[in-house]
């Protein structure tokens, strides 16, 4: 995966100043001569630049996102373990992992560092911006910085500010690995069990009541080894293999400090702000960035429009429901609108009754 090194100093938002900085990225397809189909990709949480691998029902030859149409982006975000620096990365100075030393960083950093890379690239104009949940954090964050820069935009499943619930269920997840680090001297190391944890309580989020009673229930005869309990530290075990801890942790926080308003006169004024033609898309059945969210976008936008994805399966529908995904984006890139749908309120989202099962892949 090719990585650019940035040789200068990196200063975040906090005013702590990294000594340099790399990206790591991919990229499909080739740029017109005009550079006028530029599609940026954006990752959520766990996620990385391959977006040909988590999103492969929409990047590749002959699906939505065409190589041989378009020249598609996605760079691995900064503060993640895959390839941009971050706590897994080797500090310069000491040789040595930054590890719980990496300091606190926002998205509105991780969108600084997008903006090196796209004058790396040569990359004025993005014709398509796309993101899910912290991806569509990122792409908001951008268009809120830069209105000029995106021609369309499709936020999906994601919020202009991260909201109470969203940050009360990250600082569960951190404490519960925090709970580990406490007990070791030396925590460069530590906190596996604690990232267990923190998964299973993230998959609550990621899921709801509806997808566990229709994937994990069973007839409960037995006195242990339910089959949810197995399927939480089934979710734990496989991040743990792939993912560093204080990624995890400085992501989380990250995620925390999401506000598009911030130093715009707040939220509405930045949406108000963003030029691009703008398709926000909801999970009906999102309990972690539930559709009013999205809502809220789309109204305050100038040309913002809304669709709703039908799915039981949650926050994760944006990487499980593919088909219903292509066909809502496919309806937007053609020009066409969606009609005015009815606010849902907070206290009064309709309960959604479960569907047959679905296979797809875990949330990113």
């Amino acid at each position: 995966m090719p990585v650019l090194h940035y040789d200068q100093p990196f200063e975040l938002e906090s005013g702590a100043v990294l000594p340099a900085l790399d990206i790591a990225y991919h990229t499909w397809g080739r740029p017109t001569p005009e550079r006028d189909n530029v599609v940026w990709i954006f990752h959520a949480l766990t996620g990385d630049a391959r977006a040909d691998q988590w999103w492969s029902g929409l990047v590749g030859s002959g699906k939505l996102l065409d190589p041989k149409q378009y020249y598609i982006i996605c760079a691995n975000m900064l503060g993640s373990c895959y390839g941009t620096t971050g706590p897994a990365s080797l500090h310069p100075h000491t040789g040595k992992k930054w590890g719980p030393d990496f300091p606190l960083i926002t998205v509105r950093d991780m969108v600084a560092a997008h903006r090196i890379l796209a004058q790396a690239l040569d990359v004025d104009r993005i014709w398509l911006g796309i993101g899910g949940s912290m991806g569509g954090q990122q792409l908001l964050e951008w268009a809120a910085t830069e209105p000029e820069r995106f021609t369309m935009i499709v936020p999906i499943a994601t919020n202009a500010r991260h909201s109470a619930w969203g940050i009360a269920f990250n600082e569960a997840q951190r404490m519960a690995i925090e709970a580990e680090l406490a007990r070791y001297d030396d925590p460069t190391e530590a906190g596996r069990y604690g990232l267990k944890a923190a998964r299973a309580i993230a998959m609550l989020s990621y899921r709801n009541y509806h997808t566990y009673r229709t994937t994990q229930d069973e007839e409960q005869e037995k006195l242990y080894d339910y089959r949810a309990s197995s399927y939480q530290r089934y979710q734990g075990e496989k991040l743990v293999r792939r993912f560093d801890v204080y990624s995890y942790l400085t992501l989380s926080k990250a995620m925390d400090s999401h506000n598009i308003g911030r130093g715009r006169g707040g939220v509405a004024r930045a949406l108000a702000n963003i030029q691009a033609r703008t398709l926000t898309i909801s999970v009906d059945s999102d309990i972690l960035f539930p559709p009013e969210e999205q809502q809220l976008i789309a109204q305050h936008i100038p040309n913002g429009h809304h669709a709703t994805l039908y799915s039981l399966y949650g926050h994760d529908a944006f990487l499980i429901e593919l088909d219903q995904l292509q066909s809502l984006i496919q309806q937007f890139l053609a020009g066409e609108g969606f009609p005015p749908q009815t606010p849902i309120a907070p206290t009064a989202r309709p309960i959604q009754l479960p569907r047959p099962p679905i296979p797809g892949s875990e949330f990113f």
